[in-house]
């Protein structure tokens, strides 16, 4: 026998060896997860599996209960965990873990899990741990993220899966990934679920490569193409059988995969975000528009007051619609009142519903609103029948207006009856400032001073959102309408910037400068306000009066509206004459200079200011031709 013959043999022997040792130790591996789950004795102290679930606004949370749920009535028995509330050090004991991991701000880990990553980074990176140290543990994670982020869209999920894997951590089913901005999450969630439930009832072993199924225990067929004979014996209870909604039965799961996301064309308002919104009273026009009854329309039907604009320029608040052509924004502010439940993006990407059929449709829903306040204790008929023909429209619902492509045929819509225009825009689309056409006042939202509190207060999607700021500031000069910095103070955050704020003002060189308080939405995981980052009116009045100091007499303090902690700073050299202030707007001079279409400026429409607007006048903004009316406040006492 040759030399090369008997190597030959020697070669062969050892591959049989090591494909012998690899069966055995697959099969040790497999037995060993299933004791895991089902652990027959109970006397028999064997630590359960761990789903775990990495949540900053509780939509990961959520997801892991409704999979421990699906799990449980599968009889396979886990462990729910909070990462904050385990030990990592322990995570070589475990045989399996399911892990759904929410991506936060800049692609880390939300808090309540800084240590656990922390842990996993620090150990897969550290040579001295080895490619061993996970060697018994099987898992599988699902990402939530937000797709508008680009490149740290599930970020923590993903690295969640390489890091495990560098530490010999099996991964028995590819990284699926949910886009909480697509509407699709559930969705897609739900079909993760079921191949989780299938792997661990029948022991298959799917590699990390696209979902394919290569290995069952049960017989080697494709699971998927067992799933479809439909037998009726099944021990497997899908996703809607938790809740009662179908019977025990197999349910087929038809999912267009490709890297764990599902196929399909995105909808900006998906069912969930309508039901979401719909349930907080906004009235969604199409696939992408809205509008809600204000409170302050509300209030001056009932005689009660109007809001601060009425105050600063003159709008009848009862005869004004609030409304947006575009739900998505590329900001998430931590001051949102709207918790982040509308979608997000950073260019426009949904279907595009018509203009004149969303101008319609908004008139069309909130004149109903405003029919269901007849017979309200104030509402006279007067004023009922005015709120009916709404004369203003503040493009400030939610969401970013300008993002909308047919922004001006919208506006021009609006201004065709006679309805003026207060629109605002979160400073991140310059060029749609560019191309906007006039509106009655042009707003943009000045949250932050600097580079740093601007990214903390915004949260931008964009990553170069302060090159865009200040491009959007340079377009807003260039408008001969009326325009306004509008700045929200958040009391620890914003609040101390008097200086930077001021350099501002030579950017845009808006006409007026709008300073209010942040209003409280209540408890959020979203966002970390408490009411300690409200402040007072007296601390509005001095940072107000401080910026106009600073700005060396080219803006002074001009009105205020004390009820909605809101001062109004405004150019002296334009909107003060002969000692008296000219904030309000001409309305009818307004609409009178566009149907011209000939060239105006924000001097050639504006009107004298009532001395009871002034700042510092003893009505505080409040409308002496309105009934002030306090609530009683009646507090238990600790003797009740």
């Amino acid at each position: 026998m040759s030399l090369s013959s008997v190597s030959a043999r020697l070669t062969l022997l050892a591959l049989l060896s090591a494909s012998t040792f690899y069966c055995f130790y697959e099969s040790r591996r497999l037995r060993k997860l299933k004791l895991s789950l089902q652990n027959p004795n109970p006397n028999r102290s064997v630590s359960k599996p761990k789903l775990f679930f990495v949540s900053q606004t509780g939509t990961s949370k959520a997801l892991a209960q409704r999979l421990f749920d699906l799990l449980a009535i599968n009889d396979l028995a886990f462990d729910l965990v909070d990462p904050k509330d385990y030990e990592p050090e322990d995570l070589p004991k475990e045989t399996l873990v399911l892990i759904v991991a929410s991506t936060w701000e800049d692609g880390k880990a939300p808090a309540s899990a800084k240590f656990f990553a922390n842990w996993l980074a620090e150990s897969a990176d550290d040579f001295r741990v080895g490619s061993l140290l996970l060697s018994n543990c099987n898992f599988a994670v699902f990402g939530v993220g937000s797709g508008a982020y680009g490149a740290t869209f599930n970020s923590v999920a993903r690295d969640f899966s390489k890091q495990m894997r560098a530490m010999g951590a099996r991964e028995v089913l590819p990284v699926w990934e949910g886009d909480v901005d697509s509407g699709d999450v559930d969705e897609v969630f739900d079909a993760w679920s079921v191949k989780v439930v299938v792997f661990l009832k029948r022991g298959g072993v799917v590699e990390n490569g696209g979902g394919e199924v290569l290995v069952s225990e049960s017989d080697g067929e494709d699971e998927d193409s067992e799933e479809e004979g439909g037998d009726e014996g099944s021990d497997i209870v899908d996703v809607e059988d938790i809740a009662g909604k179908a019977p025990l039965r197999k349910k087929t799961v038809t999912v267009a995969e490709t890297n764990g996301k599902l196929n399909g064309k995105k909808d900006m308002v998906t069912p969930a975000i309508r039901a979401s919104l719909e349930k907080q009273g906004y009235k969604i026009i199409g696939s992408h528009s809205g509008v809600k009854i204000c409170r302050w329309t509300k209030s001056q039907l009932r005689g009660r007051g109007g809001c601060y604009k009425h105050s600063f320029y003159g709008i009848e608040s009862h005869r004004c619609m609030e409304a947006t052509p575009s739900l998505a924004c590329a900001n998430k502010c931590v001051f949102c009142w709207r918790h982040h439940t509308n979608p997000v993006g950073k260019s426009w990407q949904w279907k595009m519903d018509d203009p004149l059929e969303i101008v319609n449709s908004a008139i069309d829903l909130h004149t109903n609103m405003i029919k269901q306040m007849k017979g309200v204790p104030g509402v006279t008929l007067e004023r009922l029948m005015e709120g009916l023909s709404p004369r203003h429209c503040a493009l400030s619902l939610v969401g970013e207006p300008i993002m909308y492509p047919e922004i001006n045929t919208l506006v021009d819509e609006l201004h065709r009856r006679q309805i003026s225009t207060f629109l605002v825009t979160n400073a991140q689309f310059p060029e749609k400032i560019e191309m906007l056409r006039p509106v009655t006042q042009l707003y943009v939202s000045v949250d932050a001073a600097t580079k740093d509190s601007l990214k903390a207060i915004d949260r931008p999607l964009f990553g170069d959102f302060w090159e865009r700021f200040i491009d959007s500031l340079k377009a807003l000069r260039e408008k001969q309408q009326r325009t306004v910095y509008r700045l929200t103070l958040v009391k620890g955050w914003n609040t101390e910037d008097i200086d930077a704020y001021s350099k501002l003002f030579s950017v845009g060189k808006p006409d007026f400068v709008e300073i209010k308080g942040v209003t409280y939405c209540g408890t959020s995981a979203t966002s970390k306000l408490t009411m300690e980052n409200v402040p007072w009116h007296s601390d509005v009045k001095a940072f107000s009066e401080a910026l106009a100091l600073r700005s060396q007499g080219e803006y002074e303090v001009a009105c205020e509206h004390v009820h909605s902690c809101c001062v109004l700073l405004a150019k002296t050299d334009k909107f003060k004459v002969n000692g008296k202030w000219f904030t309000w707007i001409d309305y009818e001079k307004f609409h009178n200079l566009v149907a011209s279409r000939k060239p105006f400026s924000s001097v050639d429409y504006m009107a004298a200011t009532p001395s009871w607007a002034v700042y510092g006048a003893e009505e505080g903004g409040f409308d002496p031709g309105q009934s002030r009316y306090k609530k009683e406040r009646r507090h238990k006492s600790s003797t009740d």
